[in-house]
């Protein structure tokens, strides 16, 4: 090749990326979109994890929604009270001191791989879905927690881990209410509750008392030695499981010392 094909080869290279970088500059230009300052700044104080608890498909979108106001300073569950209140600030809105109680998730199962009955030994992929769609699942309880993580792997705060008795375990610390985990659970035993009540249910089977027991030492059987200790009418056995009505629960912890399963459970010694 000689030196002449060479330099014009080089040139005509010139040339091309000449004109592209013009055409790209034009187009900038003519297609540019303007960014509302308000969305740049509430986009900065928003966590940036993208869980979709607010409805929109990541931060951007919830921040376009705020700024717009087609989302209140309170949409990001995950930033709780405290960003709510810094973005009521920025848009210059009154904002409530009490924006309301955190939503934490909970657990509602008892039943540790020590305490529950197996049908068969689950030797497959680390997964809730997959394990339930294998028979229904190893456990005999075909409402206990499966422990296989998929809850851990939603969590995009790292806030759940699996303790030695194979159930997950969520600090409350680090939970920032976004309901991941809630939509992995493929048995819908892991709910968001008010933080600060204390007193739970960790069972959510409707079997008869006699069936719970010949599958889990935890589980509740129905026996409504709840109902007889509540002096509030707070806890009532509906369809063979405890129901607490925290409107008038007053967590005095009566009916924990009275349930002989220990499913009812006081979640505050643990905080």
């Amino acid at each position: 090749m000689d030196t002449n094909t060479i330099i014009k080869a080089s040139l005509a290279l010139g040339g091309i990326g000449f004109l592209m970088g013009g055409i790209l500059a034009v187009a900038s230009k003519v297609f540019y979109v303007e960014v509302d300052a308000k969305v740049q700044l509430i986009r900065e104080l928003l966590p940036g994890i993208n869980c979709g608890a607010c409805g929109y498909p990541g931060c951007e979108g919830a921040a376009e929604g705020i700024a717009e106001g087609r989302a209140s300073n309170t949409a990001c569950v995950a930033g709780g009270a405290d960003l709510a209140k810094q973005i009521g600030a920025l848009l210059r809105m009154e904002v409530s001191d009490a924006v309301g109680v955190a939503n934490k998730a909970l657990l509602r199962c008892g039943g540790g791989s020590s305490q529950v009955a197996h049908r068969y030994v689950y030797d497959g992929q680390p997964d809730c879905q997959m394990a339930e769609q294998l028979a229904g699942g190893p456990l005999l309880c075909s409402y206990g927690c499966l422990g296989l993580g998929s809850c851990v792997s939603a969590c995009p705060f790292v806030a759940i881990v699996i303790g030695e008795d194979g159930l997950p375990k969520i600090d409350w610390n680090d939970c920032r209410s976004c309901g991941a985990c809630v939509t992995a659970c493929p048995r819908g035993i892991i709910a968001l509750v008010l933080e600060n009540k204390e007193v739970h249910v960790l069972c959510r089977s409707h079997d008869l008392g006699k069936e719970v027991r010949a599958v889990c030492k935890k589980g509740c059987i129905a026996c409504k030695a709840c109902e007889k200790a509540c002096e509030f009418d707070a806890i009532h056995v509906i369809d063979n499981l405890a129901v607490i009505d925290y409107q008038k629960c007053t967590s005095c912890k009566k009916c924990v010392e009275k349930c002989p399963t220990s499913c009812l459970v006081d979640i505050g010694a643990d905080k």
